[in-house]
């Protein structure tokens, strides 16, 4: 007779892999004790997570759905198959300790009043996660979080009741509202209750089931004797627009169903009032943040100018006002319009804000208004002094500028300087040497003070700094900015247990899953895990992409200018001239993946279909899938514009394929 299954786990993914192994490791250590059954189901990833679940994970039951059909019917499809008698929805950016289910199981068993439960949660940073325990969202309720109070007053009875801010964190409490993010629920309360409502895509549909729980005579309970961390917002960014619609919408679909007309009313213009403000609030935001900058340097290289202008008059001709007006309206901003340009496509305006960026941009629009002005008639030549002089104002004031954002505290847009983080790494010496291997292929900058272990390591090499107990003075005394805890040597309990001890230190934690090639943590309440990985995704960063884009076009102006000469040298010159407009059009790009290789497995950062490619150099009859699947990925992992430029060279006369 098969033995009954204590625990169906079910955990929707979407594209979050390596989130999703690093959760699916801890519950399998979590389910030694008792019968579990893990379920995921994954809503269309593109990120390769089902390949992962199979080949590293066999045991899961894997349902892998054609498109994104929203979390409650992706939980929902989970239910319908699963045999346990409880069922634990659980979301892939956790992580949970050793005991963290038979504990649940446990206290589930002992209170038959119980319909389901939740757990202390925490972010990648150690800190406590209010949604933990919420109260029913009321209009009050709700309006006092809106306007703010909530945050303003946590612990007030009144105002900090939709976190339930009044009740010890530390403390079993029946609740009103459960976590999405780990609902444990008896099955037979689901059979009562019935699944979660699908009209809920995402979010609310944790409220509306808790609340459906309690109607039908049951109690949720806060369970805050196990700690589970959640990394959070990997789906949706709590700053985007797209989640405030989503959010608040949700809230609105609740009101509908459980409060009276009158309330839904009230309520409802109360979300539509709060989804205008903060729309309208976030477009303003990032619209005032992205110019902010920019317009900063306009007004201190114009501010140069007219300090400049001036003092040259007085020297070279013995008046002022020599130069027309035109020349402060009209020819200065043009200076300023190509420098601010030019450090824009250089990465000057990108964070981290680097020194070199932007005076590789501020030389390069040098260099192009000087050519400029070479080509202009005399009428239009107003003083090429003035140009240098400018040019040596702007290189000594923005950055000058930007070490002033960073005292002021303006962190985003202040200069930095690559800093190497001093990391200590916990776990065995053999799976340290692992880890730190796999950081030095990543090539960010770091400073391995050393490791430390579960317990005192009497065959210690000399890097060995001490134990896990010992955390506090080694990250005191050795200005340690990041530990990185081997999952294969550390349980869950502990690491969690050392992150709760260490919350109130500037350090950043991350965790490196066994076996993986990545290394995933968050270093605050609302920015989603940082990961450290081999995937080759370097082609995919903004600032190459502009590169990539500038070099297209450059090249696409040139055979256009030179057309009529090139027409006689390729092949098909027609179809180059096709060619030359797809590129200016962003169809296409010079230099792409080589697109014929049969059933590839790998997931490189997308790209423009590309007229040629790195398989160019090559005889393409002759080219392995292997070869050819090595040329892409270090196409995406090493780009150089002077790689493209030089397959265009070799490849010139098939620019009209």
């Amino acid at each position: 007779m098969q033995a009954v299954t204590d625990i169906s786990v079910i955990i929707v993914n979407y594209n979050v892999r390596h989130f999703l192994e690093q959760c699916l490791n801890s519950v399998l250590k979590a389910s030694h004790s008792l019968i579990t059954e893990i379920i995921v189901v994954d809503n269309a990833s593109v990120d390769d997570s089902c390949h992962m679940v199979k080949v590293k994970f066999p045991m899961v039951r894997l349902i892998e759905n054609n498109l994104n059909v929203g979390f409650s019917r992706a939980n929902n499809q989970g239910i319908k198959i699963a045999t346990g008698r409880y069922i634990l929805l659980l979301n892939p950016d956790t992580v949970i300790e050793e005991d963290t289910l038979e504990k649940c199981f446990r206290f589930m068993e002992s209170h038959p009043n119980a319909g389901a439960m939740g757990v202390k949660m925490i972010d990648g940073k150690g800190n406590f996660l209010p949604e933990s325990k919420r109260g029913f969202p009321t209009p009050m309720v709700s309006f006092w979080k809106i306007i703010g109070l909530t945050s303003l007053f946590p612990r007030s009875r009144i105002f900090g009741r939709y976190y339930l801010g009044h009740l010890p964190s530390d403390q079993i409490h029946t609740i009103d509202i459960l976590p999405g993010a780990f609902m444990f629920i008896r099955k037979k309360v689901l059979e009562k209750t019935g699944l979660l409502d699908e009209e809920f895509f995402m979010y609310g549909e944790d409220i509306d089931l808790s609340w459906r729980i309690k109607q039908a005579g049951y109690e949720n309970y806060y369970f805050p004797e196990t700690t589970i961390i959640h990394y959070k917002g990997e789906s949706t960014k709590k700053g985007s627009l797209n989640y405030v619609y989503t959010f608040y919408n949700a809230m609105i679909i609740f009101a509908r169903k459980h409060f009276s007309s009158g309330s839904f009313r009230f309520f409802s213009l109360l979300i539509h009032m709060a989804i205008w403000l903060r729309a309208g609030f976030s477009a303003l935001q990032r619209i005032l943040f992205r110019i902010s900058l920019p317009v900063a340097d306009a007004a201190v290289i114009y501010l140069g100018y007219l300090l400049i202008r001036p003092f040259w008059e007085e020297y070279k001709f013995g008046q002022r006002n020599y130069y027309p007006p035109e020349y402060m309206q009209v020819v200065v901003p043009a200076y300023i319009l190509v420098w601010l340009v030019a450090v824009f496509y250089s990465g000057g305006y990108e964070p981290p804000v680097r020194l070199w960026r932007i005076v590789r941009g501020i030389l390069a629009g040098s260099l192009f208004i000087l050519v400029v002005y070479a080509l202009l008639p005399a009428s239009l030549r107003f003083s090429r002094a003035l140009i240098l002089l400018g040019t040596l104002w702007t290189l000594v004031a923005l950055p000058l500028e930007r070490v002033f954002m960073r005292f002021a505290g303006w962190k985003d847009n202040a200069l930095s300087f690559p800093k190497k983080k001093r990391i200590v790494i916990a776990g065995s010496y053999k799976e340290v040497q692992r880890v730190a291997s796999l950081l030095n292929e990543t090539g960010l900058p770091f400073e391995l003070a050393g490791y430390v272990a579960e317990h005192r390591d009497e065959h210690s090499e000399t890097d060995y700094l001490g134990t896990t107990d010992q955390l506090p003075e080694i990250i005191r005394v050795h200005a340690i900015d990041e530990i990185i805890f081997c999952a294969r040597d550390i349980p869950s309990a502990q690491v969690i247990e050392n992150m709760l001890r260490l919350s109130e230190t500037r350090t950043e934690f991350k965790i490196a899953p066994e076996e993986g090639v990545s290394v995933i943590g968050s270093s605050s309440i609302d920015t989603p895990g940082a990961i450290y990985t081999l995937h080759y995704n370097l082609i995919a960063r903004p600032s190459v992409r502009r590169i990539k884009r500038l070099m297209d076009t450059g090249v696409a102006s040139l055979l256009l200018v030179f057309f009529p000469v090139i027409a006689w040298i390729i092949p098909r010159p027609l179809r180059l001239l096709r060619n030359i407009f797809r590129v200016f059009s962003g169809k296409n790009t010079w230099v792409g993946y080589f697109s014929g290789i049969p059933d590839s497995t790998y997931q490189l950062p997308p790209l423009r279909p590309g007229i040629l490619s790195p398989a160019d150099l090559y005889d393409s009859s002759k080219l392995s899938a292997e070869l050819a699947n090595t040329l892409n990925i270090n196409y995406a992992r090493d780009y150089r514009i002077t790689r493209d430029l030089y397959i265009i060279a070799k490849a010139f006369r098939k620019l009209g394929r």
